[in-house]
């Protein structure tokens, strides 16, 4: 039985090859911020309110003018067919039997977008972006996913190439035969950090949102701020909503968890874009705290992986269910009719924390 997403999480490693398992767990240098990410949740209380009246918390959110059924989302992860032979296309049937949960579909997706469109029922779909050092692709990939009927791109602004990950290097790791990314043309993408370094434009810089903005009249987010002052300028670029990241602790080693940088860019951002978290959300509380902090929603990557490799579809379900279970049950513990009923009072840094006996938190 499967109670929560660590279940879910060592199940999928009994079943995965472990080279596949190291590149989608692994991180940068010695993951550092790779644990850090998980940690940080767990230096923050919350403080319940009681008599509150409770009993049926209402989690739905509206971001960029849709409605949310809760305030989480599916974060862009590439290659879901290491997974599972569906890939995206069972992670959209899934996140769709749900409701209404974003689906952040992966420069890299292992499934065409039409595809993973054709089953995304009542998902808003995003495109996430590397902006390739030909503009083409880009704009090419762009123009299919806008006209596949999906409602924003998500820049990642923090991989002028990818990270130093010490587990994949040690493992030699390279793409199976049968996998690749679906969306794009050519050959090189065996060794993703090879191909990478070859085809990732690395000079960008905020002049790249008004180049979206040229090609598609999609909202534009970016994904990878980790400072006030980014996200100012972000905003002063006019973009349309900020992803706090570190690209699941995959990109520089040694940089904060994402949760302890969130209060500075929350009062940079002062409420005037979406603000979104993603890395080391593994319970429903943390959603709750991630929202104190000053999030308005927050996104899941490594845990739907592992929902798709134990169950496919119905495993996305089965997990994303659980969060949502343990998070209208956190509210109503903490006397939460609403989300907007969550300010910062409800959290309060720990002094001391017990040790826990089976921890179950790793990833990010």
């Amino acid at each position: 039985m499967r109670l929560t997403l660590g279940d879910f999480a060592r199940s999928a490693e009994a079943r995965l090859d472990p080279a596949i398992w190291d590149f989608f767990e692994g991180g940068a240098g010695e993951e550092r911020t790779l644990a850090a990410n998980a940690q940080a949740f767990d230096r923050w209380w919350l403080r319940p309110s009681v008599l509150r009246g409770a009993d049926r918390p209402e989690t739905a959110v509206k971001i960029l003018g849709r409605a949310w059924d809760l305030p989480v989302g599916i974060a862009p992860v590439a290659f879901h067919t290491l997974a599972h032979p569906l890939g995206e296309i069972a992670t959209a049937r899934g996140t769709a039997a749900l409701g209404s949960v974003p689906l952040v579909v992966s420069t890299f997706a292992g499934r065409r977008i039409e595809e993973v469109a054709a089953q995304r029922g009542d998902v808003p779909l995003w495109l996430q972006v590397y902006c390739l050092r030909d503009r083409s692709i880009t704009r090419s990939l762009i123009e299919r996913a806008e006209n596949a009927g999906f409602e924003a791109l998500v820049l990642t602004v923090d991989a002028p190439h990818l990270g130093r990950r010490l587990r994949d290097l040690r493992n030699d790791f390279r793409l199976p035969a049968d996998v690749g990314p679906a969306n794009l043309a050519g050959d090189g993408f065996r060794v993703p950090a090879a191909h990478a370094r070859a085809e990732f434009d690395p000079g960008l810089d905020w002049s790249v949102v008004d180049w979206l903005r040229s090609v598609s009249a999609l909202p534009v987010l970016v994904k990878g701020i980790l400072t006030g002052a980014d996200a100012a300028l972000a905003i002063g670029a006019g973009v349309d909503g900020i992803v706090v990241s570190n690209h699941g602790g995959r990109q520089l080693d040694g940089v904060p968890g994402t949760l302890d940088v969130l209060p500075e860019i929350a009062d940079a951002v002062a409420g005037r874009v979406p603000l979104l978290l993603d890395g080391g959300v593994r319970r429903g509380r943390d959603v709750l705290a991630a929202l104190a902090l000053g999030a308005d929603a927050v996104l899941v990557g490594r845990p739907v992986l592992h929902g798709l490799a134990v169950g496919g579809a119905e495993g996305v379900t089965d997990l994303l269910t659980i969060l949502l279970d343990e998070l209208t049950d956190a509210m109503s513990l903490c006397g939460l009719r609403t989300l907007a009923d969550i300010t910062p009072d409800l959290v309060r840094p720990v002094t001391s924390w017990p040790a826990r006996p089976g921890a179950e938190r790793s990833g990010a």
